[in-house]
């Protein structure tokens, strides 16, 4: 896919923009517009896309500081195209669980999910991201709902699925440690007051 450095991208808005005002004020607009609709274009592509695609790279390097900085580079979340938008909050939330910042993490993923994401395989990302915070918290049944909903949809990328295999395999053997507890408990039960064995009568 074709890029711009945002340096460049920054450095041609001002060429363009202000290059083409100048140019008009000195020889008029006739002949400086088409020069001033570029860099206006230019603009709307930075403001619309923001440095999602750059900061992306930067986590995949784990190069989290650059990736933030690149981020706060964004002139706002907001203004971005919904797919960026929500790229945007998922980069968010990366960087804050690699730090150890699962609320402010679960804030961004959930901003994420509430927005039009480009694949299925996206969606199961960020809703695998928000049921392994949860089951981190022992919220177990918020992880399953967020499980549940992973697995409704069609995911492509082979990592997922082993992390999803993975983490119902966590999901089962949880259940069954439940189970062994409860027939644990069950056992001290029938062992207390009203539930032990009599001894036979000494004659």
């Amino acid at each position: 896919m074709f890029k711009i450095n945002i340096y460049v991208k920054f450095a041609l808005i001002a060429f363009f923009l202000f290059g083409g005002i100048i140019l008009g004020l000195i020889y008029g607009f006739g002949y400086s517009w088409i020069m001033i609709f570029i860099g206006v274009l230019i603009l709307i592509s930075y403001v619309m896309l923001g440095t999602i695609q750059s900061a992306a790279e930067m986590v995949q390097t784990m190069d989290l500081e650059g990736a933030e900085k690149r981020l706060n580079l964004t002139l706002s979340p907001k203004l971005l195209y919904v797919s960026n938008r929500a790229f945007y909050y998922i980069i968010k939330g990366t960087i804050a669980i690699n730090r150890n910042d699962s609320a402010t993490a679960e804030t961004f993923f959930n901003q994420a999910l509430a927005l039009k994401l480009p694949t299925e395989t996206e969606k199961a990302m960020v809703l695998m991201q928000l049921a392994n915070i949860n089951a981190q918290k022992n919220k177990w049944t918020a992880a399953k709902n967020h499980f549940r909903e992973a697995k409704k949809l069609k995911v492509v990328e082979p990592q997922l699925k082993e992390q999803m295999v993975m983490f119902e395999k966590a999901l089962n053997n949880r259940g069954q440690a439940r189970a062994a507890q409860g027939m644990g408990r069950k056992g001290q039960q029938m062992m207390k007051p009203g539930g032990k064995r009599r001894r036979p009568k000494m004659r």
